[in-house]
C-alpha cells in the first residue's frame, strides 16, 4: 500500500517503512481461539474457510491457494471466518492541556502522528478507520472507512484540529459508546487530565458495550520526570490560576501524586482488559509503536493460553 500513500503531513514513509508488519490484533481474537468461545466478528484467526479474494501487495505469501493458482493462473488468497472487518475508531484529545510540549512536539502534535499511523496500519490489514477530535464537546466526526482516501480526509481533520481551554473526557467516552452500533477498536489518545475513576467509568462503558479499547496515555517528559530549578511561574492550560514557585520544592509531592495516579489508572484498564500504554513524546514514534505491539501481542497470547490451560 505504501507505493500509493496519499500526500499527508503526519504520515511519515520512513516512519512508516521502519513498522514493518504491525497488525492490530483484537483482544477478544486471540482469547477466543485458545478458550474456544464464539466466533468472531473481529479479525483474527479461524480454521472455517469462507471464501477467496484475489491477492494485493501486501497481503501474506502464506494466504495463498496454490491449488486454485495452479487452475487459473492467477493468486487468490483464503480468507476466514474471523476476518471480517473491524471498525477501528481513533479518538483524539485536542484540549490545550494537549498543547504543552518542552522539545520540539506538543502533547496533541504527537498525538496526531500516532493516530495517523496507527490509521494506515489499520488500512492496511484491509480494515476501517475513522476519526473523532474531541475537548468539552465533539468537535470532528469522520466515520470508518476502509479506502486509503480516508487518510486524506483524517489529515485535514487533524490539521483543522484547534485546541480548547476545557476537555469533558469522561463524558464524550460514554457519548461515543452510545454512537457507535457496530463492536469496534476504539483507540484514545490523550493526556487524561482528569479523576481517575471518572475516565475509567467512561472507558469502562465502551468494553461494556463489547468494544476493543486501546489507551495511548500521552505525556511530556517534562509532566513525567519534572526536571525544573529555579523559580517558575507555572500556567494552567485549562483555565487554572497560574502557580509562582521553586520547583524543587514541590518536586517530591509532584511525582509522588502523578505515579500515585498512574497507578491507580493503569490497574483500573487492566482490570477492565482496556489495552494501555505511556506515550512519552520524546520517544521516536516507530521505537514506541514496534515495541508496544509486540509486548500487547506477546501479553494477549500468554494471557490466551493460561486461559486455555
Amino acid at each position: 500500500m505504501s507505493e500509493h500513500l496519499p500526500e499527508s503531513k503526519y504520515l511519515d514513509p520512513e516512519v512508516l517503512q521502519k513498522l514493518g508488519d504491525l497488525e492490530l490484533i483484537a483482544r477478544e481474537v486471540v482469547e477466543g481461539l485458545r478458550v474456544g468461545s464464539h466466533r468472531s466478528p473481529l479479525r483474527g484467526f479461524s480454521t472455517e474457510f469462507a471464501h477467496h479474494r484475489q491477492y494485493v501487495p501486501g497481503d501474506s505469501l502464506r494466504t495463498i491457494d496454490w491449488r486454485v493458482y495452479g487452475r487459473s493462473d492467477r493468486y487468490y488468497t483464503k480468507l476466514y471466518e474471523a476476518e471480517t472487518n473491524f471498525d477501528c475508531h481513533v479518538l483524539i484529545d485536542s484540549s490545550s492541556s494537549m498543547t504543552y510540549g518542552s522539545g520540539k512536539v506538543s502533547k496533541l502534535e504527537y498525538a496526531k502522528f500516532l493516530a495517523a499511523s496507527l490509521a494506515y496500519l489499520v488500512l492496511k490489514q484491509r480494515d476501517s478507520v475513522g476519526l473523532s477530535v474531541f475537548d468539552s464537546e465533539i468537535r470532528a466526526y469522520l466515520p470508518p472507512r476502509s479506502t486509503m482516501g480516508v487518510l486524506l480526509e483524517m489529515d485535514r481533520l487533524l490539521r483543522d484540529a484547534k485546541p480548547t481551554p476545557k476537555t469533558a473526557i469522561a463524558k464524550q467516552l460514554h457519548d461515543v459508546a452510545l454512537m457507535m452500533k457496530r463492536r469496534s477498536f476504539v483507540i484514545v489518545l490523550s493526556d487524561f487530565l482528569s479523576e481517575a475513576d471518572d475516565v475509567l467509568a467512561g472507558l469502562e462503558h465502551l468494553r461494556f458495550a463489547g468494544h476493543n479499547v486501546m489507551v495511548l496515555h500521552t505525556l511530556d517528559p517534562h509532566e513525567l520526570e519534572f526536571p525544573f530549578e529555579g523559580t517558575w511561574q507555572f500556567d494552567g492550560l485549562e483555565g487554572e490560576e497560574p502557580l509562582i514557585t521553586q520547583p524543587e520544592r514541590i518536586k517530591e509531592d509532584y511525582l509522588a501524586n502523578l505515579n500515585e495516579y498512574l497507578t491507580t489508572f493503569q490497574d483500573g484498564c487492566v482490570a477492565s482488559q482496556i489495552d494501555y500504554a505511556l506515550v512519552d513524546t520524546s520517544r521516536p514514534l516507530d521505537v514506541f509503536l514496534n515495541e508496544f505491539f509486540h509486548q500487547r501481542e506477546s501479553l494477549l497470547n500468554g494471557s490466551a493460553g493460561r486461559t486455555g490451560a
